[in-house]
């Protein structure tokens, strides 16, 4: 349950160090949203809003879990309740009531709560204008701004930022300075030595402690910087330059998906350290995270340049068709241009790509696909429909599809057969590595073998022959 609260004090949960309510005075529900609109407020204490995301929403791929994840990247707001309805499959009038159903809200209550917490975050980290704070949260007036906000913190926005007015971030122009909040531990190492490893020039940059790359957003472009947290921090500090500020929630919910900070790490961790295979690793980086992504169709699209080559080779080969094909962002610099568009390297002629002709034939196949919605990775996609439709594409194996499904779509439970990170560290810990014993083997990971791959992978990676093909 995300939220409680009770008839005579109405914003106590029973975690928070507030006294606790008899039991009869407590009521549930199932989500934020759903509390909001029964009359409750967050606790003041301890907060329970500031991770507005769910780890159930991540572990879920049914309609309302997809539904939740592309509400929090604005598609309500960008296309409104039938372009969401549009976007899971189902009728309106459907989705409202499985909506109410699983999670006590319909999806106007889901996205104003949405709001309200992009909005709290903006108000509270950054010096934007209160009128400007309200239409980049999605508001489309600032009465129905101020209304929401009283609703949901019981203060006026303006109260809202003098209470943190004191540790608020500077921010200017159309850059913003924002704390996303997580749930500790955080393992930050592994992660952002595997963005690092496969950093494309000039799309991103990063190292052990810090990432930064351009962002292809709904209504233009921007870039996100990040910086690694340490390990019992209860923040990422992230910096977002926007050339559209309607573009904040999806760039907010995006970087969340890279940096995974709606993971549960102690229900993660739990899990793993009783496989004697992976308690070492889960002692030496508790809190491990998947790396995710802010674009779909990238993931997919360097997938299969890094099929059956080196990291090294396939982050080269994504270099060239940057720059070849990429939207150029500016002049110079690190960051000066996005990757290419799934529509733009869809018209081009596989015969003179470079790269093996087969590989080639099968990478503009996937971009026609993407381009024309036959594969479609957005927040709202259905995981086991993309796996049917990129095996459809000659060229497309288990591993293709596990690796897109782990990343793009933010599956806890992918497991990437035959994937010779793996092979190597299971062969180096003594255990069956071969595909079918693997995968056997992998079967006490579940539900978080995602996370048992990264922990694999970060054994692999403190080898020294390490070697490895795109994982």
């Amino acid at each position: 349950m995300v939220l409680l609260g009770c008839a005579q004090h109405r914003h106590l949960l029973p975690s928070c160090p507030a006294r606790t309510p008899h039991r009869r005075n407590i009521e549930f529900h199932p989500t934020a949203a759903a509390a909001v609109r029964a009359g409750f407020r967050a606790c003041l204490r301890c907060r329970p809003d500031t991770t507005p995301g769910s780890p159930e929403w991540n572990l879920a791929g049914d309609v309302a879990a997809r539904a939740v994840r592309a509400i929090n990247d604005g598609v309500v707001d960008r296309e409104g309740i039938p372009g969401l309805a549009d976007r899971v499959g189902y009728s309106v009038r459907q989705l409202h009531r499985l909506l109410t159903t699983s999670l006590g809200a319909g999806p106007i209550e889901l996205a104003r709560a949405h709001r309200a917490a992009t909005a709290r975050t903006l108000l509270e980290t950054t010096e934007l204008p209160i009128t400007q704070v309200a239409f980049a949260s999605g508001f489309r007036s600032t009465r129905q701004f101020n209304d929401t906000i009283r609703d949901v913190f019981a203060c006026t926005p303006t109260a809202l930022r003098h209470a943190r007015r004191a540790t608020a971030p500077r921010s200017t122009g159309s850059e913003l300075s924002l704390r996303l909040a997580l749930r500790p531990p955080y393992a930050a190492g592994p992660l952002f030595g595997f963005l690092a490893a496969r950093a494309v020039e000039g799309v991103e940059a990063g190292d052990a402690t810090s990432y930064s790359r351009t962002l292809a957003l709904p209504h233009a472009a921007g870039t996100l910087a990040v910086a690694a947290p340490a390990p019992d921090a209860r923040w990422v500090t992230c910096r977002l330059r926007l050339d559209d500020f309607r573009d904040l929630p999806a760039a907010v919910e995006r970087t969340r998906r890279l940096l995974d900070l709606d993971a549960d790490p102690e229900a993660v961790d739990d899990t793993l350290r009783r496989e004697p295979i992976l308690r070492a690793g889960v002692a030496r980086h508790p809190g491990i995270r998947v790396p995710g992504h802010v674009d779909g169709d990238e993931v997919a699209i360097r997938a299969v340049l890094g099929q059956q080559v080196s990291v090294a080779a396939a982050t080269r080969l994504a270099a060239v068709l940057t720059e070849r094909h990429g939207e150029s962002v500016t002049p110079d610099g690190p960051l000066r241009r996005l990757f290419p568009a799934a529509a733009t390297l869809a018209k081009l002629d596989p015969e003179e790509l470079p790269m093996p002709r087969a590989r080639g034939r099968t990478l503009i196949e996937l971009c026609r696909a993407l381009a024309d919605g036959t594969v479609r990775l957005d927040a709202a996609a259905d995981r086991d429909d993309v796996t049917a439709s990129m095996r459809a594409i000659k060229g497309i194996g288990p591993w293709t599809v596990s690796y897109v499904r782990m990343r793009a779509l933010g599956d806890p439970d992918a497991f990437l057969p035959g994937d010779l990170g793996l092979r190597r560290a299971l062969e180096r810990l003594g255990r069956p590595f071969g595909g079918a014993a693997a995968t056997e083997a992998a079967q006490s990971w579940r539900p978080y073998r995602s996370y048992a791959m990264v922990h694999l992978w970060s054994y692999d990676t403190d080898q020294p022959d390490n070697q490895r093909r795109l994982t």
